[in-house]
């Protein structure tokens, strides 16, 4: 066997890029520049939770203070793993499923897991921008029919913020309004199960009740049968528009994301103007960055900080090693990643200065304290911010140019997702797949199959269910896991040194040497040591009383447990098909060092350099892997 032979590909060829496409199969399409991929990666990762979620966690968790636990994630796991990710997808040219396939067999599971939540993003997350649609249609409509009382979904306990200014003595921390028999109201998306108790935002608004009886029309059994079509039909609009965004593959992405993914950008500017210009917006920033030095001890700041750190930079999810794939094999993604990152930060807290200058003016006007209004989610987005918005001058125009943002910043988030998991089935089954046409269908399955499963969230019980699959889907806990074993298998299987050394042969020069230690040692431990405190703090779901918690319990239960089951199940397939070479990387990997140890530690060689496999049975495994079964 010549030295070429073991080592997977020429040292002059390109590895992945030079590679002969599948029998039947067309050519794998790549980005045509770079700004394409800078821009869909942006797209991804900066979305909805960079404007309703981070801000209120910094706000809630001490201030300025929060961004010491947020940095540590970042520099110790979010960023490790980020990087990671992007460029294994870019080193094999694979989807988030083959790419861990061709690594180590028998961890395609851990693809298979990233790809389950994925899906579950796919069916619930759009329903966001369904709402988003019905507000940007009525947002047209003079007087914002949730700034008013006189609708017809309005109670005789609505008031509006026109009644401060007839009486503003009603609008004190301290009055009592007894006399509306008042309860507090949930808001129902916050993960931390946070209340506002501010009657006026919450329990009487007229913007509430617009939320609560005009968008959910929640009925008291929370049924999943009756579907509103109004909100079905904005649910279909959204699919439409993600359908031809992406259907004809990066191509088409690559052009739509340069409008998606800065669009957003503008209308922040526009709001933070806007909002720092007005009355009280000092005070706003002040609750939003005043440190509270009291908060570093307190452990569920930094499980909030790596949660948050997880979602926003979507790793574990298959997105940044199926958008990586499309990179020429020479691009360099390692300063790709930390501009990115550093990108995703700086939004984050640039957004919070839009939502709590806009909040500051807010209860500066209605003479109550910040903290009153502080809100994440939708309950940020649909009932917090449409009400400030409503105080301003010419409220119509702020209120589009608001959900605009807010359609925008989903939309690229949602395609680009619809986007990893089409690319992941794709590349499990390229001869059927990337036939003239096959992607096309592809998509439309998809997004066909994601629609009707997803009128489940647009029925009178619909909240109830979002909240559900919003808190256990995505779960901080199954992101953790999957992190800590992407790190280990990098790291002590396939070998961290090695995958250096591709990581060299890519970009031209090797990353800082904290990656490596981060892939081996710290990652994992951190984010093991995250999911063990999220284990021993669990804390039930309830919805209103509606919906029983050992119901919740249940469902919570396989939503976490079916992406993290298929990782056992795929390393019993792998020995089964193949004992011998389960950890053997696919020999149509370029080996820029073959003879180099797999992994060293203090110059001292842990493991040696790995031998090639038994080409006949790997080939013959590799293979089988790789066709579909007869007859599909």
């Amino acid at each position: 066997m010549t030295e070429e032979t073991a080592r997977g590909a020429p040292a002059g060829e390109s590895g992945p890029d030079k590679q002969a496409p599948e029998e039947g199969a067309q050519q794998r399409e790549k980005w045509a520049n770079k700004t394409e991929f800078i821009f869909a990666m942006a797209g991804e990762i900066i979305g909805l939770g960079n404007i309703w979620r981070f801000p209120y966690l910094c706000y809630k968790n001490g201030g300025g203070v929060f961004l010491i636990p947020y940095c540590v994630f970042l520099f110790f796991c979010g960023i490790p793993v980020f990087f990671l990710e992007t460029a294994l997808g870019q080193y094999t040219s694979e989807g988030g499923v083959t790419a861990w396939r061709k690594i180590c067999p028998m961890f395609e599971g851990v693809g298979i897991a990233s790809q389950v939540i994925v899906t579950y993003l796919n069916i619930y997350y759009i329903v966001v921008l369904a709402w988003g649609i019905f507000y940007l249609i009525n947002s047209f409509k003079s007087p914002l029919p949730w700034s008013t009382c006189d609708n017809y979904w309005n109670t005789e306990q609505c008031h509006s913020s026109a009644s401060v200014f007839t009486n503003p003595d009603l609008y004190r921390p301290n009055f009592n309004w007894s006399f509306l028999n008042n309860v507090t109201s949930p808001d129902y998306f916050d993960e931390d199960d946070t209340y506002l108790n501010n009657t006026f935002m919450m329990g009487h608004s007229p913007e509430e009740e617009f939320w609560r009886h005009r968008v959910l029309r929640m009925s008291n059994d929370m049924s999943l049968t009756k579907v509103h079509w109004d909100l079905a039909l904005c649910l279909l609009l959204a699919w439409v528009i993600c359908y031809f965004c992406i259907w004809k593959g990066i191509k088409c992405t690559g052009k739509v994301v340069y409008f998606t993914a800065s669009f957003p950008y503008l209308m922040l500017l526009l709001l933070f103007f806007r909002g720092v210009t007005l009355p009280g917006a000092g005070d706003g920033l002040s609750y939003y960055l005043k440190p509270d030095f009291n908060k570093i001890a307190d452990p569920y700041v930094w499980s909030d900080a790596g949660t948050q750190v997880f979602y926003s930079y979507a790793v574990c999810q298959g997105v940044l090693t199926a958008l990586g794939s499309y990179n020429k094999y020479n691009n360099n993604c390692y300063r790709d990643c930390l501009v990115l990152c550093c990108l995703n930060s700086a939004t984050s807290i640039f957004a919070g200065f839009v939502v709590f200058s806009v909040l500051g003016f807010m209860a500066s006007n209605l003479g109550v304290p910040v903290e009153a209004f502080a809100a994440s989610g939708p309950g940020l987005a649909f009932i917090v911010y449409p009400q400030a918005l409503s105080l301003l001058p010419a409220p119509s125009f702020w209120a589009v140019l608001f959900f605009l943002m807010i359609l925008f910043l989903g939309l690229d988030t949602q395609f680009v997702c619809v986007e990893s998991l089409a690319t992941a089935i794709t590349d499990m089954f390229p001869r059927r797949l990337r036939r003239r046409g096959a992607r096309e269908i592809l998509v439309l399955v998809i997004a066909v199959v994601c629609f009707l499963l997803g009128l489940l969230f647009v029925t009178e019980g619909g909240i109830g269910l979002f909240h559900v699959v919003d808190t256990y889907g995505p779960s901080g806990t199954s992101l953790l896991i999957i992190a800590c074993a992407e790190c280990i298998i990098i790291g002590w299987i396939y070998g961290a040194d090695r995958f250096y050394h591709n990581i060299e042969d890519m970009i031209g020069y090797l990353p800082i040497p904290v990656l490596k230690y981060c892939w081996l040692f710290v990652t994992p431990l951190i984010c093991g040591l995250t999911v063990l405190f999220n284990l021993s703090t669990v804390r039930s779901v309830y919805i209103r009383g509606y919906i029983p918690g050992s119901l919740v319990s249940i469902v919570g239960f396989l939503l976490v447990a079916t992406p993290l089951i298929c990782i056992p199940v795929y390393i019993l397939v792998s020995l089964c098909r193949d004992g011998d070479n389960m950890t053997t990387p696919s020999r149509h990997l370029r080996q820029a060092k073959p003879h180099k140890p797999v992994l060293t530690l203090c110059k001292f060689v842990i493991f040696k350099a790995q031998g090639p496999p038994n080409r006949s049975a790997a080939d013959r495994n590799e293979k089988m892997m790789m066709e579909e079964p007869s007859g599909v």
